[in-house]
This record gives C-alpha cells, structure tokens and sequence, in this order.
C-alpha cells in the first residue's frame, strides 16, 4: 500500500473487494491490450452493440447455464460497468420511484444508497443463519415492489439464502407483480461446499433481474458486469442500454470472451477457490491465536467487537500500519440496529507475515475497545 497527500493507493492486507493481486490473469491483460491496439488502428470504426458485443454475451450465456444453473439466451444478457452500473440500468427500466424496496440488514451500503438515489423507500429486512427474513418482510412491509438481495453469499454476514426463503421469496413475488434483484456478487467464487445455484434458476415466473460482475473473480479495474433480463423486459432492457447506459469499451469485452472461450476463466477460478480456502484457514488459525472472535463470511472473515467499540474509529487506526479491514456497523440501514465489528478481506491476506499482520491487529483492538 502507498499514501500520495492521504489517498491509498494500491490494497491494504485485509481490504476486501479487491482480487488478490498475484492471481490477476495475465493472459487477460495482455489480450485487452491487444484488441485495443487494433481497434484503434482499424480502418473501419462503426458503433458497437450497445447491450455488449456478441461474443462476450454468449460466453456469459453459457458460463451461467454451467455454473449458475440459469437458463438464458444471449438477448436477455447486457454488459454493464460493472455492478453499479448494472444496478442503475434495472432501476431505470422497473421505474419504481416512489415505492418500497426490502433491503438486507445488513447490506452493501452503496448499494443501498444505489437505491436512495433512485427514489425507492427503503424497508431494512433482518438477516439471520438463512439470509434475509422473508417472513419479517412479507408481514411488515408487504406492499413493497422490489427485493434487493445476495442470496449466493449475504454480504456481509455470508449465509446462503436457504431453499425454503429462497421459494418463499419468489412465490411471493409473484403473487405481488414485485421484482427480485439478485446481486450474485461472487457468482461461483464461495468456499464452502459447492456454490449454492443462482436465484434466478429457480425464477418461473420471471420476476428475478440477476446481476453479475468480474471484480471478485478477476479483477474491479476491469469495470465489466452483466444484467440477465427476464425475457419479459429485454426490449426495455435494450432500449435503455442504447440510450442511456451503453456497454463498455469492446476490447475489454473482446478478451474477456477470449479468455472465456478458452477455458482460462473456469481454470482461474478454480486456482483462486484453493487460494482462497488456503488464505481464509490461515487467517483463522492466526486470528484464533489472537484470542479474537472470528466468524467466516463468504470472501471474509469477521472480527466480532463489543457493541460499545467505534469499529469506524479502530479500522481508521489500523490503516495507519497498512491494515485495511472494513468497519461492520455501516453495513446497517439503521444506527439502533448495527453491530460493531471489523471485516477482514481474505483475498487480501496473504500468509507472508499473516501472523504478525494478525498481532498487530489485535493489538489495536485492544488498546480501543
């Protein structure tokens, strides 16, 4: 990590939401580069798709009926930038200002804040050992239009939405005409046992937008996601992405085909779910060591804290020796429902010197709580 006049620059150990650097695929870059230097040498310059080029749309197609167990066609997919560009599209297309969304409690922040923007209310649904409550929303905010949810792995807590939420959720959607978005952030990248199949798979009644992205499994700096449209929507869908939210540069898209088509994808993915694994076991070896409260939470690890430490306040300290884990408690939608804790990233930790990373850590907590 370095610091120009208080901006980071490169990840922190812990930071979460970043890839681990030594696994960024070369291949990849290489080819974005290429296909770049091409483009711009081309003669012929016309405008691209803007639902995203072809080619990557049906690598996306056919990695998500592999792996996700979603059954779509190249139209229903539109390549975004990333996630919250995603997000921005489907918002535009439901049209729901004004109207009630349930989001998880605790959830993504920006995300939530994603919603704000749009003019949705927001209903803070609780989330236990099987994800988001369903029953809690269905009796507390039953009129609401959209469910904003990561059933694969909740971020942040990490449970996987249980079958019988996951059927409650969409049965209920469907008696409500109400619209599920699924932010399927770690896609096939979840370490426990084999990843929990997409919410989508399980849609009839074609009430799920599914959203995806390339920053976990490869890397943020990419700015590449996609949008999988139920075939209900996908004329909206292509009709707001041409006017309002064109796909990104098509070299990056180009060799992320590429790099799909290949196998290299699949491969990379594997590799990062053995690192991964390696990481998080070590990381929860030294915290333990430590004498601190762990739990794991998908692609992190949490740190629990007395209700009474700033966990904002501690993870500001760490930042100083180049410790970047994420405070818990901004995760909640409400002040008199947060919980104090550190959220340490696992594909920032790498076993080089984890254990005096992991003293240094708990040394700190120490002296502020």
């Amino acid at each position: 990590m370095r610091t120009y006049e208080g901006l980071t620059v490169g990840p922190a150990i812990f930071q979460m939401g970043v890839s681990a650097h030594q696994m960024l695929p070369a291949r990849l870059f290489t080819n974005v580069r290429a296909f770049a230097l091409r483009a711009e040498s081309s003669t012929s310059v016309v405008y691209p798709d803007p639902r995203g080029e072809p080619d990557l749309r049906r690598e996306i197609a056919a990695y998500l009926s592999i792996a996700r167990g979603i059954a779509c066609s190249p139209s229903q997919v539109m390549v975004t930038s990333g996630f919250s560009a995603g997000l921005g599209l489907a918002l535009r297309v439901l049209g729901l200002e004004g109207r009630k969304a349930w989001v998880e409690n605790p959830g993504f922040p920006f995300a939530r804040h994603g919603l704000t923007l749009g003019q949705l209310k927001l209903c803070p649904i609780p989330v236990d050992v099987e994800g988001i409550d369903v029953g809690y929303g269905i009796a507390n905010e039953p009129d609401a239009s959209l469910v904003l949810v990561t059933p694969g792995q909740q971020a942040p807590l990490g449970p996987t939405l249980s079958l019988t939420r996951r059927l409650q959720l969409l049965d209920w959607a469907e008696q409500r005409n109400a619209w599920v978005i699924e932010d399927d952030y770690l896609s096939e990248l979840q370490l426990g046992a084999r990843a929990a199949p997409a919410l989508a798979s399980l849609d009839r009644a074609q009430r799920v937008i599914h959203i995806g992205s390339f920053s976990k499994t490869i890397s943020p700096a990419l700015r590449l996601g996609f949008v999988v449209s139920p075939p209900s929507l996908v004329s909206k869908f292509a009709e707001v992405s041409a006017c309002l939210a064109p796909a990104p540069w098509p070299s990056v898209q180009l060799a992320a085909a590429k790099f799909m088509a290949d196998g290299h994808y699949l491969r990379h993915l594997r590799r990062l779910k053995r690192l991964y694994s390696a990481q998080r076991a070590a990381l929860l070896t030294c915290l333990g060591t430590q004498g601190l409260e762990t739990v794991s939470a998908g692609l992190a690890v949490l740190v629990r804290l007395p209700d009474r430490a700033s966990d904002i306040d501690i993870a500001k300290e760490l930042l100083t020796f180049g410790l970047g884990p994420a405070a818990l408690s901004p995760w909640y939608a409400t002040p008199e429902t947060a919980r104090a804790g550190l959220l340490l990233g696992v594909a920032t930790s790498p076993e080089t010197n984890l254990a005096r990373s992991s003293e240094r850590l708990a040394e700190v907590i120490r002296r502020m709580i």
